[in-house]
């Protein structure tokens, strides 16, 4: 496996392997995630999306923002063909070692309050809840790791 930048022309493969990740929630959200609806033609000529690779096939994706003080983990999305299989957390390893790379020393990230087990995995790879944002739509929990210095 590899990870790298997506390039432009890749875009509606990673928005079909988004959407393809993220159909799950749609009946326990009532609505699509957001994830689903982003604009990964944009996203990719801003240099934000990172792919992970199984041969020549996309298997993952990942959205990384660099902030002034912190890296913001926008998305992360594994084809359920290739859940199971501990990519999840090499895709959070790759995201570290983007922090770090990148001269920031915490990992932000934001997911609905509905989706407990992405909250649940977060919390066991070291991520905690900072605090919540509730509109008339969703409830958002933010989470934050500190990386050691």
């Amino acid at each position: 496996m590899i990870i790298r930048l997506a390039h432009p022309n890749e875009h509606n493969t990673v928005r079909d392997l988004v959407r393809t990740a993220y159909a799950k929630w749609v009946p326990i959200l009532g609505r699509e995630p957001m994830p689903m609806t982003a604009d990964y033609q944009a996203l990719i000529a801003d240099g934000y999306v990172h792919v992970m690779l199984d041969g020549e096939v996309i298997c993952g994706v990942l959205v990384l923002m660099i902030e002034p003080d912190h890296l913001l983990l926008d998305n992360i999305a594994v084809h359920p063909s290739w859940q199971r299989r501990g990519l999840g957390d090499d895709l959070l390893s790759f995201v570290e070692a983007f922090a770090t790379q990148h001269q920031r020393d915490e990992i932000r990230l934001y997911t609905n309050a509905l989706m407990i087990s992405n909250i649940n995995y977060y919390l066991k790879h070291g991520y905690h809840e900072t605090h919540r944002e509730t509109t008339p739509i969703y409830t958002r929990v933010y989470m934050s790791k500190p990386l050691d210095a």
